[in-house]
């Protein structure tokens, strides 16, 4: 149950195109993650698999079965929107139980279910509360709840969390992140945060303006990162390009390297710079680097408390097996 597979699947609204055709597979239990920009078409993708949207062109198939003239309602998902959606007259009881009473399941069968759900997200000393006694996070987590007590073959979440404040995100990033490990059922997440995408996901497909820019796990993408995009898009802060006389010596058309793979040393580095911003985060320092002789600006990220101070020349040492390498076109160079 929950595998997911779009075989060259369009979609266009008149005649532009907003999702190129495209294929890809989800498999069974997987966490899958969408991220991109704004504008990517990745909640459009979700909203083809889930039904919501017409598909223009191909074929999507759910467990084997063609999908893509099945009613939402038919098609064995259910869906977390960024709004929770929640009637507040309800109770979180009831809220819970609405999809299961419009299916006119038995009340044996859905106490049963809503209780297990209950308990699963940590509710189940709220049920007889209304929406409006609730904490942010409880709202999300009893849409959440009102999703589980279907017992979909897969969980799409658009967005669910762009509501919640960053302590509240990092929380239901967590819980969700459990949620998949117990359920063991497949979930399609949309997202532009990469961060979220990294910490979550078992796959993630990056997008850019309705193409598939590179599938692969965070470690992946991160390591490997297919084009310029892939490498500016994954990774927090984003990886330093560096083009010129620089990246020629190194048989690129455009250098690349993490900010974590620049280290301060106080002699014998291969670049110098001098420290502009500094950005405290007491587990890390950012350091923003002017005047380098490359071009650009070099970020880099030190460990802990570092003592300089704007204005500071200093040496660095780019740890070069971490060098990314692209050609003209923008393509990594293996």
């Amino acid at each position: 149950m929950g595998r997911i597979v779009l075989e060259k699947v369009k979609k266009s609204f008149g005649e532009v195109t907003v999702i190129p055709p495209l294929d890809l597979e989800i498999n069974d239990g997987e966490f899958v993650v969408f991220v991109g920009p704004s504008g990517c078409g990745k909640s459009t993708l979700l909203r083809l698999i889930a039904g919501l949207e017409d598909v223009s062109e191909g074929t999507i198939r759910i467990d084997g079965q063609d999908a893509t003239e099945v009613p939402p309602a038919k098609r064995g998902l259910a869906m977390v929107f960024q709004s929770y959606a929640l009637y507040p007259h309800m109770s979180v009881r009831k809220n819970i139980a609405f999809p299961l009473r419009m299916a006119k399941l038995d009340q044996a069968e859905i106490d049963k279910r809503v209780n297990n759900a209950a308990s699963v997200l940590n509710l189940s000393d709220y049920l007889d509360r209304r929406p409006g006694q609730l904490s942010g996070g409880q709202r999300q987590r009893v849409a959440i709840g009102r999703a589980i007590v279907r017992e979909p073959a897969a969980f799409l979440f658009d967005e669910p969390l762009s509501n919640l404040d960053a302590a509240l995100r990092v929380g239901m990033r967590l819980e969700i992140s459990e949620l998949h490990k117990r359920l063991k059922t497949t979930m399609i997440y949309v997202t532009h945060d990469q961060v979220e995408a990294m910490t979550m996901a078992d796959k993630i497909v990056v997008l850019r303006a309705g193409h598939i820019e590179q599938v692969g796990s965070p470690l992946e993408l991160y390591r490997e990162p297919r084009n310029l995009f892939v490498a500016g898009f994954i990774g927090s802060p984003k990886m330093n390009f560096i083009e010129g006389a620089e990246a020629q010596k190194h048989g690129a058309h455009t250098l690349g390297i993490r900010p974590e793979h620049i280290d301060v040393v106080t002699e014998g580095g291969m670049w110098q710079g001098t420290v502009g911003v500094a950005e405290h985060l007491g587990s890390d320092t950012f350091f923003h680097i002017n005047d380098t002789g490359l071009g650009t600006t070099l970020t880099v990220r030190a460990p802990g408390e570092v003592n300089f101070t704007h204005g500071d020349r200093i040496q660095l040492s780019p740890r070069e097996d971490q060098f990314q390498r692209f050609d003209k076109q923008g393509l990594r160079i293996a």
